[in-house]
């Protein structure tokens, strides 16, 4: 498991309508590599409300469709739930991903 890698999980979170959700990986590499059972995540979707801690990812990235992930919603992931890989972010998402979570956690 690598940071930046997109993973479909069933049921993730308690108050999320759908049965199914593509989440990427936000942790560091040293938590991912750890043996700490869980590692940080944020959720995408398909649909954007256009503010600067959303990223745009698409079929380059493994997905179906355009989709937009949403750094304000991290929530933390068993790794044992996230088996189901759907792809990887390139260098630019990756680069936008970092921006958007410097934003989302007001961190300079």
């Amino acid at each position: 498991m690598k940071r930046g890698e997109l993973y479909l999980v069933e049921h993730a979170t308690k108050t999320d309508v759908k049965k199914q959700r593509v989440f990427v990986v936000v942790s560091r590499q040293v938590v991912i590599d750890s043996k700490y059972s869980t590692v940080i995540c944020a959720p995408v979707y398909t649909n954007t409300e256009g503010i600067s801690t959303q990223v745009p990812v698409g079929i380059d990235d493994g997905l179906k469709h355009q989709s937009w992930i949403r750094c304000d919603e991290l929530v933390s992931i068993r790794k044992s739930e996230l088996t189901n890989y759907v792809g990887s972010l390139g260098t630019n998402s990756l680069i936008k991903l970092n921006e958007a979570l410097k934003i989302a956690l007001d961190i300079e």
